[in-house]
């Protein structure tokens, strides 16, 4: 089943916010979160965390990355549950403090706005992006207790970007891998996700795939289950091994101006893409990044 919507997926797991930016909710023992959304969303998800929880306040806050649209209500998120961690990678901690990164995480979030309304997202938080600090750094291997046989194991699944973690659950055969995997669209077109490294991020798909899985939870727009679950993840493994031939043939046809291969790119791919998607800033910081990748790949730079 590919799951479009808010609410409870699976017994005590909660999609939240909006489908095409949520976040993910475990309730147990110890309720935790992944990841933050866009920042204008961030009293929708503090709305729905509410009106699941009650009284209750969630414990940690899993990041798998830190870019503008998983990070950017974080700040909001711990003023509204003042006793809730954030547990991101030590990489992403890093980026986290610096000024510069946070600029751009505020930016972005900023000329997402128009976008979102266009499409119909309502926005019901004026505030800017605010900054916060990292209370856990996580690493490969570890495991978060949550109480009845539960517990979170931690996955360094670089690719789409160097400081990404997984979260897997064993016993309930959940993974929130976000862009570790490919993000189909509403229109079923499937992104590719590899921002920092093509390889790095073939062998974290690979690696993924093998795990027992019955709830798939990628970045954006849907939820993936039963025998979806092995359909994504064998799409998105083709459709980044096609894209990796498509951009070496049109650095090919372009004597490796990699100005004019990401035009053609945008134009055959983000301009044919109906509504609701990514909104054109973060897609051509993205665009960008994957063809420098393949185009050092291939000696070009």
């Amino acid at each position: 089943m590919v799951i479009r919507k808010t609410g409870e997926v699976a017994p005590g797991f909660y999609v939240l916010g909006h489908p095409n930016t949520p976040i993910y909710l475990k309730v147990g023992e110890r309720s935790v979160l992944f990841d933050a959304g866009f920042t204008f969303l961030g009293q929708t998800y503090v709305e729905a965390l509410l009106a699941v929880l009650g009284e209750r306040t969630p414990d940690i806050l899993f990041l798998t990355h830190a870019h503008f649209d998983h990070c950017g209500t974080v700040g909001h998120l711990k003023e509204a549950f003042p006793k809730l961690k954030v547990a991101a990678s030590a990489r992403a901690a890093e980026i986290l403090a610096k000024p510069k990164a946070l600029d751009l995480i505020k930016k972005l979030n900023r000329s997402a706005r128009p976008h979102a309304e266009a499409i119909g997202l309502e926005l019901v938080l004026e505030d800017d992006f605010k900054p916060f600090n990292v209370d856990i750094v996580l690493s490969e291997g570890e495991e978060i207790d949550l109480g009845k046989e539960s517990f979170i194991r931690v996955m360094e699944t670089p690719g789409h970007t160097r400081d990404f973690l997984s979260y897997y659950l064993p016993h309930e055969k959940i993974l929130i891998a976000s862009e570790a995997v490919g993000c189909s669209e509403v229109s079923d077109h499937m992104m590719v996700e590899f921002v920092a490294d093509y390889d790095s991020y073939l062998t974290s798909l690979r690696r993924l795939s093998k795990l027992d899985v019955d709830l798939l939870c990628q970045g954006h727009n849907k939820v993936f289950t039963g025998e979806d679950v092995g359909r994504h993840f064998s799409d998105s493994i083709s459709a980044t091994e096609d894209y990796k031939s498509w951009v070496e043939e049109l650095l090919a046809e372009e004597d490796g101006d990699l100005v004019r291969v990401v035009e053609r790119i945008k134009v055959a791919e983000w301009e044919k893409l109906s509504e609701p998607k990514q909104p054109l800033d973060g897609y051509l910081l993205n665009t960008e990044a994957r063809v420098r990748c393949l185009a050092a790949r291939k000696g070009l730079l």
